[in-house]
């Protein structure tokens, strides 16, 4: 087993931030809040399940984002006890399943012949897509959270210590790494790179956004989405826990203790930014920007001029996933495994439901039919519609 060197807050938890503190032998004055009890509030919508199935033990209690890989008409999921499984997105059946002898550590990433992910031992494996069989593996220099991606010609992993590492898909031979520079602490966050045919962009935890060469790995650009600020760690402490949103040219991606910003991709200069502090990914719907703050609030922002539109404060510190959008709502889930309806309209809460008792870490996603699939930390896995309430 490898061990990494530099110390970890878990994203979104208070109750890290606070073991953070003892670890990193900091003080502070500051007052962190308890999470609000979950609203009550008139549902006027509510979920209708599709299907449903149980992946293993799913995160099997550890902090993890394993997210399910969509591929349109076939879904893959994986649990931390090693059960993979493909099953058709229409009615969950399944399609074959297998059971490795690792523990697994990062979420599904994929191409169209393989699916990839990494171990607690700090293996990046390849597995064929047609019946979850290993085609190779590779050992990497220390664990790996986030889920591998590629562009079919390359994979690239991200470790917990800030190296970029790009392998050929076709065997697993290492072609390059970058060597990022991570802070004494850090959130124990799960951003993965974007792999593109001529660049690979990477989220650090010291709030800085790099592209790389795809080919080489030598850095194109770099742009800082947060500036660490203060006298202790935790005061400076500033990461990218989402990963960033591909808009035509440019990138959209927010920071904990940072900001919201549209970046160039090919130069990586500031478009236009704002003040944020977030952990998740913002969301994009018909022109409006939706962000879920560190702080548990829901902000709409009127993407022409981000102008704040509404804010939503009734989930407060429930450490929320990044809003999804469904129609004319958003859907965000929380620690205590409840999924919230919004309107996008005003941002009031209109629907609810439990979903997963240990808690929903994993962002829900929109699957190609307009549904969408919820991964609990327990390994429920369901597809819902949403409809109105007669």
């Amino acid at each position: 087993m490898r061990y990494q060197r530099n110390r970890f807050v878990r994203a979104g938890l208070i109750g890290g931030l606070l073991a953070a503190m003892g670890l990193a032998g900091c003080s502070t004055t500051d007052t962190f809040e308890q999470p609000v009890p979950v609203p009550d509030i008139d549902e006027t919508v509510e979920f209708d399940q599709v299907w449903s199935m149980s992946v293993g033990d799913g995160h099997d209690e550890e902090f993890l984002y394993l997210a399910p890989l969509n591929t349109g008409d076939l879904l893959y999921a994986a649990s931390a006890d090693g059960e993979l499984v493909a099953v058709e997105r229409e009615n969950g059946k399944v399609v074959w399943e297998t059971e490795l002898e690792d523990r697994i550590f990062s979420g599904l990433g994929g191409d169209v012949e393989k699916l990839y992910l990494t171990t607690r031992e700090a293996d990046l494996v390849a597995l064929s897509r047609e019946d979850g069989s290993e085609l190779w593996r590779t050992s990497l220099p220390t664990e790996v959270l986030s889920s591998p991606r590629s562009n079919g010609s390359i994979v690239v992993t991200q470790t917990t210590d800030g190296r970029v590492l790009a392998f050929d898909v076709s065997d697993g031979e290492k072609l390059w790494q970058y060597d990022g520079v991570v802070p004494v602490l850090a959130m124990r966050a799960a951003a993965s790179p974007l792999v593109g045919g001529d660049l690979v962009i990477a989220s650090f935890s010291n709030g800085k956004l790099i592209a790389l060469s795809a080919d080489s790995g030598q850095p194109v650009w770099q742009y800082e989405v947060g500036l660490p600020q203060g006298r202790t760690e935790l005061e400076r402490l500033v990461d990218i826990g989402g990963e960033p949103l591909v808009l035509d040219s440019a990138i959209l991606v927010a920071g904990y203790q940072g900001k919201l910003s549209l970046v160039d991709i090919r130069t990586g200069q500031e478009i236009w930014s704002r003040k944020a502090s977030t952990l998740q990914s913002p969301m994009i719907g018909d022109g409006n920007i939706y962000l879920a703050s560190v702080n548990g609030d829901v902000i709409a922002l009127r993407g022409s001029d981000r102008r704040e539109l509404w804010t939503q404060d009734g989930l407060s510190w429930r450490q929320l996933t990044q809003p999804m959008v469904y129609e004319d709502y958003l859907v965000v889930g929380d620690f205590e495994g409840y999924l919230h309806v919004l309107s996008r309209e005003d941002g009031s809460l209109i629907g609810q439901m439990e979903f997963d008792d240990e808690g929903i870490r994993v962002p829900v996603q929109r699957l190609s039919d307009g549904n969408l699939l919820v991964f609990g930390n327990s390994g429920d896995m369901a597809v819902f519609k949403i409809r109105q309430i007669d």
